[in-house]
Parts: C-alpha cells; structure tokens; sequence
C-alpha cells in the first residue's frame, strides 16, 4: 500500500534538510496545527522569528514545505505548510552512494532522538499532567518470530491503523496532539 500523500524521498539533500534538529520540529508543528505563521512557529519552538525563517527557507528549498500566501493578513506576514502529509526513506535507496547512505543514517538517527525525546518529556511531566491523562500513555513492546515479509505486512497494518485514528472526522469534541510511535526492527534479545 502506497499513501499518496505520503513522500519517499530517494533524494539525499531532502534528507540533509531534514537531519537538523529545528527543521524535524518546525515540520513536526506544521503536521500538528496545520498552515502556520512564522511569528507562530517561533513562538511554539521558542526560536527568534528570523532563525525560524532561515530554516523554513532550508525546507522550502528542499521542497518539504511550501508558502500559504492566503493565509496572510498582510505583505509581511509569512504562513507556510507541509507540502506533504509525511515523508518516508528507505536507507537501501542510498546504499549505492556512501555520502548518501550517511546523510540517510544521520536522518534517522535524528528521528529517532526526537521520538526518544518526546517520550522522556512525558515522563519528566509533572503529577498534574500524569492525573489528567489517567491510563491513556501507554508504552508496549512484543517479542515476535516474523518472515521479512511478515513484518512489512505488520508494519503496513500499523500504519493503517495509525491513518484510521488520525482521519476520523471532527466530531467538535477538545483533542490534545498526542505522539504515537512503533517500531519492528529485526534484534536480538
């Protein structure tokens, strides 16, 4: 199953744009909130508006965001969005080029410190935060005895599930962005 909104990206310079911890969560908060002012975006990143700016260029020039000129009140109000839903790579489309295949490395290594980030925030949260969210975090992780073949069909199934979530339509009820990752890597124990 292919998600049309969903980029591969086979081009090592998108994946140099992305490898930068700023630029990971600018896109982050473009996928939560949507088309978004660059007074904004520094105000939800704690950046200075002009660093914000520089590094949206950076992704519009990888092609990973675009302006929404629309979506300003005036000339010198800047609104940009995901060009895409998301992006995916496969570290094999950059075997062929050893430059390649590290900037495709460093790309994910990034990700997965914003994951390991994200889910060590939630656990340095206050009491407070904890109560109101009862028993929804949850953490889970599985042994299993899988095919390569297997496991791409598990992983397409998770991501399939994690769509069904995220397009539910909008019944007007208050949700908060919640973080969800999974990952199926071949280990030993």
């Amino acid at each position: 199953m292919t998600d049309p909104e969903v980029r591969q990206v086979t081009d090592s310079r998108v994946l140099a744009a992305l490898a930068h911890p700023l630029r990971r969560r600018l896109m982050d908060v473009l996928k939560v909130y949507g088309p978004t002012s660059v007074g904004l975006l520094a105000e939800r990143t704690g950046q200075a508006p002009a660093n914000v700016s520089h590094h949206l260029k950076m992704l519009a020039a990888a092609d990973l965001v675009v302006e929404a000129p629309e979506l300003a009140r005036d000339r010198r109000e800047r609104w940009w969005r995901l060009r895409d839903r998301g992006v995916r790579w496969s570290n094999t489309d950059f075997d062929a080029d050893p430059a390649a295949r590290a900037v495709a490395d460093a790309a994910g290594s990034l990700n997965l410190d914003r994951h390991t980030a994200l889910v060590r925030a939630w656990h340095a949260a206050g009491d407070d935060a904890h109560a109101a969210w009862g028993d929804g975090p949850f953490s889970t992780d599985k042994w299993l005895h899988l095919t390569p073949d297997e496991l791409a069909h598990l992983g397409r199934e998770v991501i399939e599930l994690f769509d069904r979530w995220a397009d539910r339509p909008d019944d007007g009820q208050r949700r908060e962005p919640v973080f969800l990752l999974a990952h199926g890597i071949p280990a030993q124990p």
